[in-house]
């Protein structure tokens, strides 16, 4: 081991007893990697232009209004309750069905991910929207927020996602490709769930709960199909124009929005005071993605000048543990990290890191995309610090709820996820099918 790698390994360390203790991921990932520079190349105004040099090419490209865009575009589409809508049609369409009301919720749950890609944004909208409706029918306060949690993270599989736009930007892979990556998985996570549910409402109904004498209004089709219709037409708009070539994705994320925004002035559900909220939310994100994407370059750039992908690499190599004993590692760890740190954190310090290893093993890195999404989504569910529970409890606002009833509902939804991830791991082929 060099002393670069050293220095480099020491940093690493540091960087997450930081985090551990409290401070800001990318206040700890910017500070960390400069005093790495500084000892490896022995001179401070090199570490600090190397810090300015970072954030001027992070984000300088315009390729990253593509953030901004996709972001404005999902607080619109939840603003113009278009998820309500999606809710209200899949719950007529599962009235009838045991445990229907937590099918109805995946599959609202999916529609609004194919067209917001924001984990958190499905979570506060569904709490407010699905767990009323699943409490007034007898289901388990735990199943009821536990699904919502669950199914909340279809948001960041199913295109467009903003793990996704990242993991685009840090391995230089297609962001149009990965969204089109996501398609398979994404529906096959809402299709793993759905059939969960029914399983655990057979075979556990004391989990699940609920009651069949549905009184809801019945609903007409054409009444549904109207329902669905800015949903549809969003998908085809922003996500169909990238996929069938008329937009890049920033294209397409500025058509999304701009769609978005008139669904939600046709419905009258957008005031100007709303829209200021909107539009502060949006720069609030975007901001926080910009600082620790600038932040996470020069952690980066630090780590290629020790050459610690470089050992690790032959460390890897000399253990012979080969492409899936990586692998199994890498998910682990990104599992464990994810009940203290949030996804895009996770990504922002683990891939400079393993990116270079995965390219060593001619991994496909948009399969491997798919499956870091997955591993890292599972952290928003899992206990101390999962970002989905915490969502779903402060937007209930049920002291009869506690954090750790939502985590024990959640717990279900965590193994399938596993189950898929297996899958994926697997079947390289669910994820590339469609590129081909």
């Amino acid at each position: 081991m060099t002393e670069s790698v050293f220095i480099a390994l020491g940093c690493l360390g540091a960087m997450f007893v930081l985090i551990y203790i409290g401070m800001h991921v990318a206040v700890v990932l910017g500070g960390v990697s400069l005093i790495g520079v500084w000892l490896i190349r022995g001179d401070f105004v090199i570490a600090s232009n190397l810090l300015a040099q970072a954030a001027s090419d992070a984000i300088a490209s315009h390729v990253f209004g593509i953030v901004p865009l996709f972001v404005l575009m999902g607080f619109l589409v939840a603003v113009a309750d278009v998820g309500r809508d999606a809710f209200e049609v899949a719950h007529q369409v599962f009235r009838r069905v045991r445990g229907g009301l937590g099918i109805a919720t995946v599959a609202a749950n999916a529609v609004f991910a194919a067209i917001t890609g924001i984990s958190i944004a499905s979570a506060a909208v569904f709490t407010r929207v699905a767990v009323p409706e699943m409490l007034r029918f007898n289901y388990t306060p735990r199943f009821a927020v536990g699904v919502v949690a669950g199914s909340s993270v279809l948001g960041m599989l199913i295109p467009p996602s903003l793990l996704m736009i990242v993991y685009g930007f840090l391995s230089s892979e297609s962001i149009g490709a990965m969204f089109i990556a996501g398609i398979v998985p994404g529906m096959l996570l809402a299709l793993t769930y759905a059939a969960g549910i029914l399983a655990l409402a057979h075979f556990w109904p004391g989990f699940v709960g609920g009651r069949f004498d549905d009184d809801t209004p019945l609903m007409s089709a054409g009444t549904m199909i109207v329902k669905l219709v800015p949903s549809i037409a969003l998908i085809l708009l922003c996500l169909g124009g990238i996929y069938a070539g008329f937009f890049t994705p920033t294209e397409g994320g500025a058509v999304g929005a701009a769609g978005a925004l008139v669904i939600a002035l046709l419905r009258r559900r957008l005031s100007w005071a709303g829209l200021w909220k909107v539009l502060l939310e949006t720069g609030h994100v975007t901001v926080s993605v910009s600082f620790l994407i600038i932040c996470a370059n020069i952690f980066s750039r630090m780590l290629a000048m020790s050459g610690t992908p470089q050992f690790f690499i032959q460390t890897i190599n000399e253990a012979g543990l080969g492409e899936y004993g990586f692998l199994f590692i890498y998910i682990v760890v990104l599992i464990a990290l994810g009940t203290i740190i949030d996804s895009i954190s996770i990504m922002l310090i683990c891939l400079p890191l393993v990116l270079p290893i995965a390219e060593g093993f001619s991994m496909n890195l948009i399969w491997f995309g798919i499956i870091t999404i997955v591993a890292v989504e599972i952290g928003l569910l899992t206990p101390p610090f999962g970002l989905s529970v915490y969502v779903v409890k402060s937007t209930l606002n049920d002291p009869r709820v506690s954090l750790g009833e939502i985590f024990k509902g959640t717990a279900p939804f965590v193994v399938m996820m596993m189950f898929v991830l297996m899958l994926l791991v697997v079947f390289p082929q669910l994820s590339l099918m469609l590129l081909k």
